[in-house]
């Protein structure tokens, strides 16, 4: 198990690195996006990124939505990241081929009693159902005419040793995730926050005007409400992606189970 622990161990200081080098380097993006492309003068009447956006503008009626504006677009780079990671991650743990079609086929070797053909199996699907069953296999082999330990005692070794083995496949597989689901939660608070703060600043230009101005309070509005939807488009994209990963995970899981399963029923049924 000394390659799994290796190759898990290596993945799971990446998690971390990626994380940890991603928020900054997502909010220095974000802020560069904000002052160089949204706050280009092109964007705004007379060439001053003090005044109005040109009509139909939206880059810059999105430079008007304040301060929160570029901590929202980093939000959003974070998800696009995270989502590209978890899919590259998710796809090397599912291996090659089908994962039912590989459970399926070490279940039939099993019952063959092909031990080591099941173990080639594993080896050429290259996944993280594949791992825990490969090391399964293995201890079902080193048990199987271990003298000194009775029926029960070996099957609790099996047992125990694809628990272990899916313990270290696990906490690869979730890694990031509370990132996702962090922000699907706090991304359109976020935007609703800059919106009322878009509201604010727009009334207490009208009140400071002394008299109503319906095209000044429109744009206003406008400006304050692009918050909300880069708040709630955040949001709605990590709810889709978290829940997407988290039903992969959990037919990963199902497999992992079913192989465990099957391995521990096979070596009862022959002893």
């Amino acid at each position: 198990m000394g390659n799994q622990n290796t190759s898990n161990a290596n993945s799971g200081k990446f998690s971390t690195m990626f994380a940890s080098i991603l928020i900054p380097v997502a909010l220095a993006v974000g802020i560069l996006i904000y002052k160089f492309v949204l706050g280009n003068p092109a964007h705004f009447e007379g060439g001053d990124p003090t005044k109005h956006p040109h009509p139909g503008d939206y880059l810059g009626m999105m430079y008007k939505g304040g301060i929160l504006v570029p901590v929202l677009m980093a939000l959003m780079i974070i998800v696009i990241c995270v989502v590209i990671e978890r899919f590259i991650t998710l796809s090397v743990a599912s291996g090659k081929g089908s994962i039912p079609d590989f459970v399926r086929k070490v279940k039939g070797l099993l019952d063959s009693g092909n031990i080591d053909s099941a173990i080639s199996e594993c080896d050429k699907q290259k996944g993280s159902v594949a791992n825990v069953i490969r090391e399964g296999l293995r201890k079902y082999k080193e048990v199987e005419n271990k003298a000194g330990l009775d029926k029960d005692q070996k099957l609790l070794s099996i047992s125990k040793e694809i628990e272990e083995s899916t313990s270290l496949e696990l906490p690869m597989l979730e890694k990031n995730l509370v990132i996702l689901a962090t922000i699907s939660s706090i991304a359109t608070l976020m935007g609703l926050l800059g919106t009322v703060f878009g509201m604010i600043r727009a009334f207490s230009a009208i009140a400071t005007a002394g008299a109503p101005d319906a095209v000044a309070l429109s744009t206003g509005i406008s400006e304050a409400l692009i918050n909300t939807a880069l708040g709630i488009s955040t949001s709605a994209i990590a709810i889709i992606f978290y829940n997407y990963f988290t039903s992969k995970i959990d037919g990963l899981t199902y497999g992992i189970d079913e192989a465990g399963f099957s391995i521990a029923q096979n070596f009862a049924a022959k002893h």
